[in-house]
């Protein structure tokens, strides 16, 4: 029990000496707090003006406290002296500051619906990459040089430090909510529930000084004991690694090598993003276990050591056949993109540990910080070079059915086929959602509108399945949503939306007419989510019509497929009934329609915009 509490009192007491020892960090992460402190406290009327310099100063702040971080341990374990150590946190607080201007002056980014600009994603990702760099030269730097695994050693330390605020940070979170809910329950009756959300935020700051006050003393020429403790893995941790992850990306090892087996003999049939995704996570659990276990002498250890890099560069072959596939079949994307860089790290990580061993990891944790910051440059960034090759992709496809003339683009004069519809259709829809990009002057954003697509276009965006294929496991979808555009509604004598009002559990709206009182139903009865439109005159039924024929019109025009949401025209979102009594419009405002392949289930979603009715004589 005494050690639990001296234990629990020097990770308290590291949290208090962290003020003194990282002042702008914490400086920084407690300006970050205020900030999110207002924007809770204000309402979003008063926030919404106000949401992209609160974007701006978070960001910067966040920056400003990881970015402190490596530039104080790099003056105290390098200088250890009084003017380097307060140009050290000068530094911090000037990069914060540039960061803060550089966001807010040139970053922001004009939304067609938004009455404010926000800060671009590419400003985003490219302070992201920053953060990321200085945390990682953060790792580097508080490893002890006269260590042989030194960076292995601090990045256990840096994980351990960041679960150890983590609990502390739960705990602290689920006590002091426990109290306010007992001072709501029993006290005041009236507690906003944005106390819960300061208290959060408050708890979160507590978590971070834990964090960094967990870490050693970093001073040149100091031996600091808590250092041992704090690198040394604990038993049970090592059992963790050893006996349950390092068997578990074993048989991960063995399950890719038997596809690359397969591959071989029946060819690349698993759908790229699936497999991107089970690489991805291959590489970064196996690089990632490699430094754990770096230092481990169990026969289980040295067996995973030997294994893992000549098994991965076996698999990566296999992964850039599947990559280079994808590139031929729909050109880079930001998937595509992404995932080459991954494959980038794990290449050359592998390669680095079969020569380096264990040394190797901090040259691998260099590569990551050099291909994230190549990864938001002007040019070769994730925002500039996909664009560039669908731009060459759709410019070539263009040319050749000779409906590009100069910077004009010219209706299709025949009917093209398929594959060439989608193809373009695939093309147009990348470039017209790509944010931050630059574009050629031919090229029309609205091209995303159906309406606008097939007016330049000469044909009706065509869909296809971004894999090629339908395997049992995945989920695709048609989700269709409402062009801004003007509503014809002329001759139409009631506008109404039966979704707004309930009765019995049905939606239900009444209509006084001149041949008497219409009771309007729109129900769902099909467990498929396909809605009826019942309407009832005097007890008599005048139309009863489920919308199973007008969904199956859009599933053949835009069939489900993985990713995307399509803007559709007021021509496919809409929908004219007629009867001898009534002339009925109805506008859809979005439609959604999911197809989970594996049970062979089949959903539907319809908003429902307004109805327009009109009594006939």
């Amino acid at each position: 029990m005494v050690s639990f509490t001296q234990s629990v009192s020097m990770i308290f007491r590291g949290a208090m000496r962290a003020f003194r020892t990282f002042p702008a960090s914490i400086g920084s992460a407690l300006a970050l707090a205020v900030v999110t402190m207002i924007r809770i406290q204000l309402d979003w009327p008063q926030q919404e003006p106000l949401d992209f310099l609160f974007d701006a100063l978070n960001w910067s702040f966040a920056f400003g406290a990881i970015l402190s971080m490596a530039l104080i341990v790099a003056e105290r374990s390098r200088f250890n002296r009084v003017r380097t150590f307060l140009t050290a946190n000068l530094l911090g607080i000037t990069a914060m500051v540039v960061t803060f201007v550089a966001l807010y002056l040139y970053s922001g980014r004009e939304l067609p619906d938004a009455r404010y600009a926000v800060l671009s994603s590419l400003a985003i990702a490219r302070v992201s990459a920053a953060i990321l760099v200085s945390f990682i030269a953060f790792i580097i730097l508080s490893g002890d040089p006269r260590e042989r695994f030194e960076f292995t050693a601090a990045f256990f330390m840096t994980l351990k430090a960041f679960f150890i605020a983590l609990i502390y940070g739960v705990v602290i979170l689920a006590g002091t909510t426990g109290v306010a809910r007992a001072v709501q329950a029993l006290i005041y009756h009236g507690l906003s529930s944005k106390v819960y959300m300061h208290i959060a935020t408050l708890a979160a700051f507590l978590a971070f000084t834990i964090f960094i006050g967990y870490f050693p003393d970093f001073r040149k020429g100091e031996t600091d004991e808590h250092r041992e403790v704090a690198q040394k893995q604990p038993r049970f941790i090592e059992m963790l690694f050893v006996y349950i992850m390092i068997p578990i990306v074993l048989a991960l090892t063995v399950v890719l090598l038997i596809w690359a087996g397969i591959t071989v003999l029946n060819g690349m049939q698993v759908p790229f993003l699936r497999l991107s995704g089970i690489a991805a996570a291959y590489t970064i659990g196996g690089l990632w276990l490699h430094a754990m276990v770096s230092e481990h002498e169990s026969g289980m250890a040295k067996l995973y050591r030997r294994v893992y890099p000549i098994a991965s560069l076996v698999i990566l072959a296999f992964e850039l056949w599947a990559v280079i596939k994808q590139l031929q079949s729909s050109g880079l994307k930001t998937a595509e993109y992404s995932y080459i860089l991954i494959w980038i790290v794990a290449a050359v990580g592998a390669v680095m540990l079969l020569k380096h061993k264990s040394k190797a990891h901090r040259s691998i944790a260099v590569l990551i910080c050099a291909l994230a910051v190549f990864a938001v440059l002007p040019v070769v960034g994730y925002h500039a070079l996909p664009v560039t090759f669908q731009v060459s992709r759709l410019e070539k496809l263009l040319n050749e059915e000779h409906m590009l003339e100069g910077d004009r683009l010219i209706p299709a004069s025949i009917q093209l086929k398929e594959p060439i519809r989608i193809e373009i259709t695939d093309a147009v829809n990348y470039l017209a959602y790509a944010e931050d990009a630059k574009l050629p002057i031919w090229f029309d954003r609205n091209l995303k509108d159906s309406t606008v697509f097939k007016k330049k276009l000469g044909f009706e965006q065509t869909w296809g399945n971004s894999d090629g294929t339908s395997e049992p496991g995945q989920f695709l979808g048609t989700y269709l949503h409402l062009t801004s555009e003007a509503i014809d509604i002329s001759g139409y004598r009631w506008a109404l939306n039966p979704q707004n009002d309930y009765k019995d559990g049905q939606a239900y709206v009444t209509v006084s007419g001149d041949k008497g009182t219409y009771n309007i139903n729109w129900t769902i009865t099909s467990s498929a989510g396909i809605p009826t439109l019942k309407i009832m005159r005097n007890d008599e039924v005048v139309l009863e019509q489920d919308m199973s024929d007008y969904m199956k019109t859009l599933s053949e025009k835009y069939p489900p497929r993985q990713e995307g949401n399509v803007e559709a025209s007021l021509e496919d979102m809409s929908l004219t009934l007629e009867t001898q009594d009534l002339d009925i419009l109805l506008i859809f405002n979005n439609v959604q329609i999911s197809v989970d392949t594996s049970n062979d289930v089949t959903s539907y979603y319809l908003d429902l915009k307004n109805m327009y009715l009109k009594e006939n004589p």
